[in-house]
């Protein structure tokens, strides 16, 4: 009797179990956490009459098999980690709750030699596979969105050994993931180029500063083309820096139209520096995504249904439309002026067929401030099918505002004719 009481409060979750599979024994442990009391369990057969999974016979179950290949071999046989829910009681509301468990069943022989029962040890691991499983599915939901915007986009370490790149990074340069890891990326970058960013990296106070660079990057046809590259640090609670947080924007057309205005007249060369000012300015403002989501730069919001809800406004987005009510409105509620411009009809296609859309420098007239006059604006911009249980169940809306380098592009083509007039 003493050994009994010793075996019940042992802090484990242990059930005996007889060569006939009928329940012997189990420790209180064992009984809280399957929600079952003594007098339901014992003399049942295990996993038949008491525990039994509907969804699959009882010859085939896991756990029946793992005890049989521990009497037959007489030796301890370990269960990898299984889903095995438990049924709730009336009181608990019914149903299953979903579990997942660890488990050994460890013979027990006679003098004989042959097995007098099966001693099943059991561990909940429930919450660490469901953290796994929210792990995995944010990083799935991570890769998604880096690689529905339109940029090139890296992590890296503090040191700046880069850890992920995506889709844009592979499809843009055609190798494989693999080859940008650590510091392999270095590979892809002009070699008159890459001293910018190796210096940086050999100064101090590198991982706590933000990098910027203009950098020739090779496609997979191995010509060079210009980017603006960014590199800022991400930091946890306590300041400290987990990570870096990059984006590379093809600048080449651009910078190749600079140069042309440099060599085509010495004279306007002051002109021509601050015209790249202006557009460097412009690039600045127009912040890209160094951070996800809530704290990117860009334009990013997530409607959802076919009316096209604001789910989702990150600041950038919402600071464009002051005053504005945005989240919980339909598009055409919070910004009726654009559906006689046809956006509307532009997300109606995206979500019926799942195919995204993308335009550079389309223009969009608002009320932005609400003074009742409205403006121009030009955005380059990506509407791409958000994609839930295989159907489109909404829209991520992502973009950024290129009214400053419209109006540059149209001065700088003034500025050519006036110089070809000359």
């Amino acid at each position: 009797m003493e050994f009994f009481e010793y075996f019940i409060n042992v802090p484990e979750n242990v059930v005996i179990v007889s060569p006939d599979f009928k329940i012997l024994a189990a420790t209180n442990k064992y009984l809280k956490t399957t929600m079952r009391s003594r007098e339901e369990i014992i003399g049942k057969v295990f996993l038949k009459e008491v525990y039994q999974d509907p969804t699959i016979s009882f010859d085939e179950n896991p756990v029946i098999k793992s005890i049989r290949k521990a009497i037959e071999t007489k030796r301890v046989d370990y269960l990898d980690v299984l889903r095995y829910d438990l049924e709730r009681s009336a009181q608990e509301g019914g149903g299953y709750e979903a579990r997942y468990w660890e488990a050994s069943h460890t013979p027990v022989l006679d003098e004989a030699g042959n097995v007098k029962f099966v001693i099943q040890n059991t561990n909940d691991v429930t919450e660490r596979e469901l953290a796994k499983e929210a792990r995995r599915m944010s990083e799935e939901k991570f890769k998604f969105l880096t690689d529905a915007v339109p940029e090139l986009i890296h992590t890296a370490d503090p040191n700046g050994a880069c850890t992920y790149v995506n889709q844009r990074w592979i499809d843009y340069t055609g190798l494989p993931l693999e080859e940008f890891i650590g510091h392999s990326w270095q590979k892809v970058i002009h070699p008159e180029d890459i001293h910018q960013v190796l210096d940086r990296q050999k100064e101090d106070f590198y991982s706590e500063l933000e990098f910027q660079a203009e950098l020739r990057i090779r496609d997979k046809e191995g010509s060079y083309r210009w980017h603006l590259i960014r590199s800022l640090p991400m930091k946890d609670e306590k300041g400290k820096v987990i990570m870096r947080v990059g984006s590379a924007n093809d600048i080449h057309s651009t910078k190749l139209m600079v140069q042309e205005v440099l060599e085509s007249n010495e004279q306007m060369s002051i002109l021509s520096d601050q015209v790249q000012q202006a557009f460097q300015k412009a690039e600045d403002q127009r912040q890209t995504l160094e951070r996800l989501i809530m704290q990117a730069p860009a334009l990013f919001a997530i409607l959802k249904g076919p009316e096209h809800r604001f789910e989702l406004v990150n600041p950038k987005y919402q600071q464009l439309i002051p005053g504005r009510d945005l989240v919980g409105n339909t598009v055409a509620e919070a910004l009726p002026e654009i559906v006689e411009q046809g956006f509307v009809d532009l997300l109606d296609n995206v979500y019926k067929t799942g195919v995204p859309f993308i335009a550079e420098e389309i223009c969009v007239e608002l009320d932005w401030q609400n003074t009742g006059h409205v403006e121009k604006a030009y955005f380059t911009t990506t509407y791409q099918p958000l994609i839930e249980n295989g159907q489109v169940a909404g829209i991520i809306a992502f973009g950024y505002e290129v009214s400053d380098k419209v109006k540059l592009r149209e001065e700088l083509q003034s500025l050519k004719k006036d110089t070809s007039v000359q």
